[in-house]
C-alpha cells in the first residue's frame, strides 16, 4: 500500500493498489457513498443527524467519552463517516499517537481529508475492511461506526474478524450501530421497512445482536454495552484478550 504524505501535512492518503468496489456496495449504496453527488449531498451535519433521528451528536459523544477523550498509541477507524466524528477523534490523539482511517472508496477518503486538521498524525488508506493489510495486534483500539449494517453477513463477519485481529491484547473494539429496538419503540415498526428498502442488510441488526457475527474462536470479552433511543442504537465495547484464550464472553 503506497501513501502520499506532503510535509508539513500529516494526513496521508493511499494513492495506489485501491481494491475493487464490492458489488453489494455499488448496487445498494451508490446513492449514499459512491456517486460524487451523493457525497456532496450527504456531507451535511444536520442531515446525518436527521437520518439518525437526532442522535448523531449523542452517539459521537458516547464514543469520545468511552475513550476518555484521549487516544494514546495507534487508533484505527474502519470506514469514513459523514459529519464531524473523525475531526473530533483527531483532536483527541495524544502526543506520539496516530489515527489511521481506512475506506474502500477513494472518494470517501478525499471527502474526509478535506475535513481533517493538517497538523496531526493521521493516516488514510484505501483498503477493504474485510481484508485489512495491517499486521496482527498492531493497534491499541479500533472503531466501527455504522458500518456493519451496510454489509452482507459474510462481509460483516470478515470485517469483525479483521478488526479484532489487528488489535493488540488488552486493546478495544468499539462498535456503534443499529440494534434490536425495544418492542414498544414505534420506530421498530416504521423505520425497519424503510431500511429494508434502502439498506437491505440493516434488518440483520434489527433482528440479532452483534454476537451472532463475531468469530467463534473467541479471544475477546464484552466490557461495555449501551443502548440509545429506545434500544435502536448501540455502543458495544469488546476487549481483546490474550491470544492464548480460546473462549469468547459476550
Amino acid at each position: 500500500m503506497k501513501t502520499r504524505c506532503d510535509p508539513p501535512v500529516a494526513t496521508c492518503v493511499a494513492v495506489k493498489s485501491s481494491p475493487a468496489v464490492p458489488q453489494y456496495l455499488q448496487a445498494h449504496y451508490w446513492w449514499a457513498y459512491v456517486h460524487p453527488r451523493a457525497v456532496h449531498f450527504f456531507e451535511r451535519q444536520w442531515l446525518v443527524n436527521l437520518i439518525l433521528w437526532g442522535n448523531y451528536r449523542r452517539l459521537c459523544n458516547a464514543v469520545l467519552h468511552s475513550y476518555d477523550h484521549h487516544l494514546p498509541g495507534r487508533t484505527l477507524q474502519i470506514a469514513c463517516a459523514y459529519g464531524d466524528l473523525t475531526p473530533r477523534l483527531a483532536k483527541c490523539v495524544a502526543p506520539e499517537g496516530v489515527l489511521e482511517i481506512v475506506d474502500i472508496l477513494p472518494i470517501q477518503l478525499d471527502n474526509l481529508a478535506a475535513k481533517l486538521p493538517r497538523d496531526l498524525p493521521i493516516g488514510m488508506h484505501c483498503m477493504d475492511s474485510a481484508a485489512l493489510s495491517f499486521a496482527d495486534a498492531s493497534f491499541d483500539r479500533a472503531l466501527l461506526f455504522f458500518l456493519l449494517h451496510e454489509q452482507p453477513q459474510a462481509v460483516r463477519e470478515r470485517t469483525l474478524a479483521e478488526a479484532l485481529r489487528v488489535i493488540r491484547p488488552g486493546g478495544t473494539l468499539t462498535i456503534v450501530d443499529y440494534a434490536p429496538p425495544h418492542r414498544l419503540n414505534p420506530l421498530r415498526y416504521f423505520w425497519k421497512p424503510v431500511l429494508d428498502r434502502l439498506e437491505p442488510f440493516a434488518r440483520d441488526l434489527f433482528n440479532e445482536e452483534v454476537a451472532a457475527w463475531l468469530p467463534r474462536h473467541g479471544g475477546f470479552t464484552a466490557i461495555g454495552r449501551q443502548r440509545f433511543f429506545g434500544g435502536m442504537y448501540q455502543l458495544l465495547t469488546l476487549r481483546v484478550d490474550d491470544r492464548r484464550h480460546e473462549s469468547a464472553r459476550v
